[in-house]
């Protein structure tokens, strides 16, 4: 409890001290670790005394080695929490990366620094430093802009972004641009809701939107207006990243290997005038595993991946036919494939699907088309 430790005398007195104190905004840059290709947001704490504090509260702390942790990251039931530590630990972590730390000191008076040092104090006792953590709305970035305004006793005003409307899922492709992967998995689990437009208090789940946004903010109080950003400085230099070697090939280069080999059986099995068993039960493998991933995001509690059109595609349903099919027995899956995978296309006009998952409706629509025939023969 850092904080704590300072213990007021008087007014006058805590007035006198908190204007030795720095309250700054920190924004770190990305680096190639998966859980900060967004970057990251926290609040340095600076008594610029001769042994004052340096503290910097990262609302970022996160135990990964906690049973389940990607299992309830997916279905938003991650608990995060406050933790505070000196500011070069923190700027050391950074250095390793390779990634710029910008601090944005902040314009605020004595008693708005008194009342954001109580804030984050109350918030590192054990009963408050833990919340549930959630991606867009809740996360690193709106926990220090929320505890940060709170303590603000004017109205800060935000200048506007004309014309910038991005979705969710637009903001996340501009920071997994160069992490395909990263970006296909994204997209696998969001559903149409992540393509809505965001207005600008949304948008700053980002860290750089935040950055932003206070570079170009006011306070407004008793009739005047101050800029909410004392000064800008750059505690840590970008530095250089080490970009670590992913897979060679794109979600939509394995698309593409996909829909040829689909094509190339397709014709083999048109030419000998029979259906591979084995192709039939490697989609509908594939496909049901998918599916019963998507099927449980319904329970999720991330608002945003409820309603997956993909489902369409990606669903349970082989899993009930697989026998049958195998067993080359009559079946009704192949109609029923045939539906769902036509409207999985129309679907595509209202929502961005997975880079590449296209490939996997072709395959099966080339399988529905043999049986069809074959059914009807």
């Amino acid at each position: 409890m850092f904080l704590l430790a300072a213990t007021p005398l008087n007014a006058q007195q805590d007035s006198l001290r908190m204007d030795s104190v720095e309250i700054s905004l920190l924004t770190c840059q990305p680096h190639d670790e998966i859980y900060s290709l967004y970057g990251h947001t926290a609040i340095r704490y600076h008594d610029l005394r001769k042994g004052g504090l340096d503290i910097a509260f990262n609302y970022g702390v996160f135990d990964y080695h906690k049973p389940l942790f990607a299992l309830r990251f997916v279905f938003g039931l991650t608990d995060y929490e406050l933790g505070a530590y000196p500011f070069r630990l923190f700027l050391e972590e950074y250095r390793r990366f390779g990634s710029m730390v910008t601090e944005q000191v902040l314009n605020l008076t004595a008693e708005e620094k008194m009342a954001l040092q109580q804030a984050l104090a109350v918030n590192m006792q054990n009963e408050n430093r833990i919340y549930r953590y959630n991606y867009f709305y809740s996360n690193c970035t709106t926990k220090a802009r929320d505890i940060i305004e709170q303590s603000i006793q004017g109205k800060v005003n935000y200048e506007k972004r004309e014309g910038y409307s991005p979705s969710h899922r637009e903001m996340i492709h501009e920071m997994t641009q160069n992490n395909p992967w990263s970006a296909f998995g994204n997209d696998l689990l969001l559903g149409i809701l992540a393509d809505q437009p965001t207005d600008q208090r949304q948008q700053e789940f980002l860290p750089y939107h935040l950055m932003y946004d206070f570079d170009h903010a006011s306070i407004y109080q008793d009739g005047k207006f101050r800029p909410l950003v004392k000064e800008r400085r750059q505690p840590l230099p970008a530095g250089v990243q080490l970009v670590k070697s992913g897979f060679p090939l794109s979600p939509l280069a394995c698309g593409i290997i996909l829909v040829a080999l689909a094509l190339g059986l397709f014709f083999l099995q048109v030419r000998n005038k029979c259906i591979y068993r084995w192709w039939d039960a490697l989609l509908m493998v594939t496909v049901g595993t998918f599916g019963i991933i998507l099927f449980l995001m319904l329970f999720s509690q991330h608002p945003t991946v409820s309603l997956n059109l993909q489902i369409l595609l990606l669903n349970p349903l082989p899993w009930f036919f697989l026998w049958k099919v195998v067993r080359r027995r009559p079946t009704r899956y192949w109609s029923i494939t045939a539906i769902l995978c036509v409207l999985f296309l129309i679907g595509g006009l209202f929502q961005h699907y997975a880079e590449g998952i296209w490939s996997l409706a072709l395959c099966l629509l080339l399988q529905c088309y043999l049986h069809l025939k074959h059914r009807w023969a």
